[in-house]
């Protein structure tokens, strides 16, 4: 009965994790139904996904490549966060997809032509991109390298990287925006709602034979203990 009720709960949280997946799916598609202005004192307030526009000025010099970032393909690249600079804030705007180079030494031009004057950009609020499984912090590049390449960093290696603080959010440029690169942006979701629900079926099958076993066993004892009596009754 303990196996039973066990697969009864997997089940159920597979299914709450399907609900999970599917409100952020709504969140992200629900976050460009309004545009706020950003203010950095009022961002950890902003949910996840909303749409704002910024206004400010790149740090040209001090971008950040973030390593291991594959194209809506598969093909091998980075994505490029360039800090820009909020009346003294500094937010993070991941500007797109890069290739990589044919070796790990070529490393993507992402300044020229970047203008470092004042700008207004608009983008939906996001969180750096979290590995499934992390080894230890990313080992320093030599301090004068630049752009800086991480292995999805935190942000306080981020902030140790630039040497000043960061908002706690990025803002994922929109496509539409100038000064980009390949965007391609959706609710970042390693295991989406439909494979949670093939989980939960899964559990709740097993839960089920669990039943059927238990109600075979059960049978086949009682038909034992039923035949064991008629042979002490006969004579």
């Amino acid at each position: 009965m303990a196996g039973i009720a066990l697969f009864l709960r997997l089940g159920m949280w597979q299914l709450d994790r399907a609900g999970q997946k599917r409100a952020l799916e709504a969140q992200f598609r629900a976050g460009t139904q309004s545009t706020v202005a950003l203010h950095a004192d009022a961002i950890d307030a902003l949910p996840r996904y909303q749409h704002v526009r910024a206004t400010g000025r790149y740090d040209v010099e001090h971008q950040i490549l973030l390593d291991n970032m594959p194209s809506a393909q598969g093909r091998p690249g980075y994505r490029v966060l360039t800090p820009l600079d909020i009346d003294g804030a500094w937010l993070l705007v991941d500007r797109g997809w890069v290739p990589a180079g044919p070796t790990r030494a070529d490393l993507p031009d992402v300044t020229t032509g970047l203008d470092a004057g004042p700008r207004t950009v608009k983008g939906r609020l996001d969180e750096l991109p979290r590995p499934g499984l992390r080894l230890g912090e990313n080992v320093d590049v030599p301090q004068g390298e630049w752009p800086r390449v991480q292995n999805f960093p935190t942000m306080a290696e981020v902030e140790r990287a630039l040497g000043r603080p960061v908002l706690p959010r990025i803002l994922l440029l929109d496509p539409t925006e100038p000064d980009g690169y390949e965007r391609v942006w959706e609710a970042r979701l390693r295991v989406g709602p439909e494979r949670h629900i093939g989980y939960a079926v899964q559990w709740f099958a097993f839960a089920a034979l669990a039943v059927i076993v238990f109600v075979v066993v059960n049978l086949r004892r009682d038909e034992k203990r039923i035949g064991t009596k008629d042979d002490d009754l006969d004579p």
